[in-house]
């Protein structure tokens, strides 16, 4: 099959190689010019790894590269998603399979990405709409270390053509139709990794980290079974798996950004140098907004917000949850 990976960064490299591994034909489109020679001529993508990648990976700058593809897999940041895709989308020549991989919410209409999605490339250009998520780090992939994920979907048969077409040795695909319940998880688990960096940075421990956590994944339940999730799904890999993988690596953006607003007690250092995308602090408005109108009990986002966006100081954030009502789990 011919993919095409939309984004040369570092999740989208490291699909890229899965896909290149399993003798599929792969090209990747970038907008940066020297990322995509790297990867092309290079057979490196030295601004995220060190090491060699699979020579069979080309990329290119021109956009029309889609043409033809049977899979698109858009490995954007949340923010860009709507942009490239409705760009990408005027090139394909047949119906195509989109993959997702981005984990957050749209950040005007709070819609989940496959609703986005939809919406962007017509359908007679989309056979069907797949999110590939779980509990991943490309650092790792890159490496070919054991992996395991889900390909979210309604469409059953798409479900399973993307699962034979990325499993292998070091990475498994398994199946989930709670398309609602696993976009929510694996984009609130950010939120919950940003709490557990400031928890980190804090100079708090292990013990505090296991309750977040739990309290977190009750969270991310809660919020994703009123919005029509279903309560298994967040014991599975978009839930739970997710959750720990991004509360307890430093290979996290959202963990790291956490950890340093712990170390400075306060976010304004945050805003003002970072220059990464954080999908983490995205999702945080959404949920704090949406959990708002629907009256939905989100403790520790509302924290995380407070801290975030209104100048909050993580010391007082963690007091405030210690001091809440005491009650029954």
């Amino acid at each position: 099959m011919k993919i095409c990976v939309l984004g040369t960064g570092s999740w989208g490299t490291a699909l890229a190689q899965v896909l290149a591994d399993n003798q599929q034909e792969v090209i990747m489109w970038g907008i940066d010019p020297c990322e995509v020679k790297d990867i092309e001529v290079n057979h490196h993508n030295t601004k995220f790894f060190e090491t060699e990648i699979n020579h069979d990976i080309h990329a290119s700058t021109d956009l029309s590269v889609v043409a033809n593809a049977d899979v698109v897999l858009a490995a954007v940041p949340t923010i860009a998603l709507e942009e490239v895709l409705t760009k990408a989308s005027q090139h394909l020549t047949k119906p195509a399979i989109i993959i997702n991989v981005a984990k957050g919410f749209h950040p005007v209409t709070h819609e989940r990405l496959s609703v986005v999605i939809s919406k962007i490339v017509p359908q007679e250009k989309c056979k069907a709409i797949v999110s590939l998520i779980g509990p991943s780090h490309a650092e790792e992939v890159i490496l070919r270390l054991m992996t395991s994920v889900n390909a979210v979907s309604d469409n059953e048969e798409a479900a399973k053509t993307i699962q034979h077409l990325f499993s292998n040795q070091y990475f498994r695909v398994y199946r989930n139709s709670d398309v609602i319940g696993a976009e929510i998880g694996v984009a609130i688990k950010n939120v919950m990794a940003i709490a557990s960096g400031i928890l980190e940075g804090s100079g708090q421990g292990d013990n505090a980290r296991a309750g977040l956590m739990t309290r977190g994944l009750a969270e991310m339940t809660r919020y994703g079974v009123a919005l029509g999730g279903k309560q298994e799904t967040y014991l599975g890999l978009d839930g739970v798996g997710d959750l720990i993988v991004t509360c307890t690596s430093r290979h996290s953006r959202n963990f790291m950004a956490g950890y340093q607003i712990g170390l400075d007690q306060g976010a304004k250092k945050f805003w003002e140098e970072n220059k990464k995308t954080v999908e983490g602090v995205f999702a945080c408005k959404v949920v704090y907004e949406e959990a708002k109108k629907r009256n939905i009990s989100m403790p520790i986002t509302n924290e995380v917000y407070a801290v975030l966006y209104e100048g909050k100081a993580p010391l007082d954030a963690m007091r405030d949850l210690m001091a809440r009502d005491l009650k029954a789990e």
